[in-house]
């Protein structure tokens, strides 16, 4: 059985006795092992990107740039093997995984523009033969603690941009599907990146609390459920360092009654079900507006969602594949289970679905459950498997009052033809990412990915302009040449 280690300074270690498999979740086994890092593997990590740090620190910009641009082909050459490795260990059917990976690249492209992102401010004579101007800084060595829902794109969010400003990066993929992780990093030191530079660690909570509490780590990157996200931002916060740390979500959907109703089928069925609704950005809440569109919608979804495959990675006409664990299929179940008992109506039932040849898989089938209040269990939960939810109303100003007074603010979108709502929507609902007829508003890599409440804990979002601003401290420079022979007397005034 394969075994899986950890890449630091440029080379693979594969030194240490704790181990955890690694499963298919499509056939239910065991058929890798990842070692665990100790304390003392994760501390030799951070010593190699300390020691890298200088030089790298010092290379110019351009330079950084191109390592990024030759890691971008890299990227596309070898994606068809990146994505085999994401369906193995995470279940994700290739063309989702192709989807997932397409979306890194772009942060990679992104990364690539450093001598422009990082060009800094300048004024000539703000005072008589006085400039000013301000630069932006590598802080130094950098983390990031990455969820096992998107293997590729999540840490594609952190490190090419931290790096080409002038870091180094200590990375702690998720231990349930590291192996395309890992594969990307040797990508970048196939494209020139030098050791020590970019560091991997697979690992648990060891490795995180190392991390976190270790002095030489000046920033940490996190993306996951919102309890882990509470305790990584305060452990960080409280040993001095700078944090962005990415929550969960509960994503709602409002249904006017003028909307297109096919068209927000459409929509809905790859928003709620792809990659398994293990996405921090899935739709997992229609709030229909009026029992006229409520009906529609429920009728038409559950027609639709008749022709819906699941199974596994590697045939491309599934929809969606497996979700992760065995643990967490029994915990999906669990919600339908108990919407049912608390008094909703599972209109499409997608509990132990039957996949030919793969009888230990993983798999929950979609899910459609209508008359869910928010009382409920599984409406207050983070489902992050493939169920939507259907909650009815009467009005949009309460539908926006239902989003509003959930704890999270990740993503919403609304469906209508009317303009003037859709604008006062976008104004006034208190979430971080908003769709206007868009079901997954997710920002491109050249805008910034983040939430509201308890979705994100911090002051700046992921990648993007926040990106640059969070790998980087402002350093601002006032200078002065005065003419030859010409001094000035003392003064104790304030300068203005």
């Amino acid at each position: 059985m394969t075994t899986i280690g950890h890449l630091i300074n440029g080379e693979m270690v594969t030194d240490g006795d704790r181990t955890q498999d690694v499963f298919n979740p499509a056939t239910g086994e065991a058929e890798k092992k990842v070692l665990l890092a100790s304390k003392q593997t994760v501390e030799q990590a951070i010593a190699s990107a300390e020691a890298a740090f200088p030089e790298w620190r010092n290379t110019p910009a351009i330079k950084r740039a191109r390592v990024m641009f030759r890691f971008k082909e890299l990227l596309e050459e070898n994606a068809d093997h990146i994505c085999k490795l994401i369906g193995q260990e995470h279940g994700k059917i290739s063309h989702d995984a192709a989807g997932e990976l397409q979306r890194g690249i772009e942060n990679v492209e992104f990364a690539c523009g450093a001598p422009q992102l990082l060009k800094g401010e300048h004024s000539r004579n703000v005072g008589p033969n006085i400039d000013s101007w301000s630069e932006f800084q590598p802080l130094g060595v950098v983390a990031g603690i990455t969820p096992f829902n998107f293997p590729a794109m999540v840490p594609m969010w952190m490190f090419p941009l931290a790096i080409v400003c002038g870091n180094t990066f200590v990375l702690k993929p998720s231990e349930r599907d590291p192996s395309s992780t890992l594969y990307i990093a040797q990508l970048l030191k196939e494209a020139g990146l030098p050791d020590g530079v970019m560091n991997v660690v697979n690992g648990d909570k060891e490795a995180v609390d190392t991390l976190l509490t270790d002095q030489r780590i000046k920033a940490v990157s996190f993306v996951g459920s919102t309890p882990i996200a509470e305790y990584i931002y305060a452990t960080a916060n409280a040993n001095g360092k700078r944090c962005q740390a990415l929550g969960g979500a509960k994503n709602h959907a409002i249904v006017m009654p003028d909307a297109d109703m096919d068209n927000a089928v459409n929509q809905l069925l790859g928003a709620a079900f792809g990659s398994s609704g293990e996405r921090c950005m899935a739709l997992s809440v229609a709030v229909a507006v009026g029992d006229e569109a409520g009906d529609a919608l429920v009728a038409k979804m559950q027609n639709a969602m008749t022709g819906l495959s699941v199974g596994a990675y590697d045939n491309a006409s599934n929809d969606f594949g497996p979700v992760i664990t065995c643990q967490h299929k029994d915990k999906v179940n669990g919600f339908i289970t108990s919407a049912e008992q608390q008094g909703a109506t599972v209109v499409v039932d997608g509990r132990n679905p039957k996949v030919a040849g793969y009888d230990n898989g993983y798999f929950v089938g979609a899910t459609l459950i209508d008359g869910v209040t928010p009382e409920m269990d599984s409406y207050k939960a983070e489902i992050f498997g493939p169920v939507l939810q259907v909650v009815r109303v009467k009005t949009m100003q309460e539908a926006m009052k239902l989003i509003d007074d959930h704890e999270y603010g990740n993503g919403t979108c609304i469906f209508t033809r009317d303009g003037e709502a859709a604008r006062y929507f976008s104004d006034h609902i208190q979430v971080g990412m908003v769709g206007i007829n868009v079901p997954l508003p997710v920002p491109v890599a050249y805008h910034s990915f983040g939430g509201w409440k308890r979705s994100l804990f911090g002051d700046l979002h992921a990648y993007g302009p926040d990106g640059v601003r969070f790998y980087t401290k402002r350093k601002t420079i006032t200078q002065r040449w005065p003419s030859s022979g010409v001094r000035e007397g003392v003064s104790f005034a304030f300068p203005s």
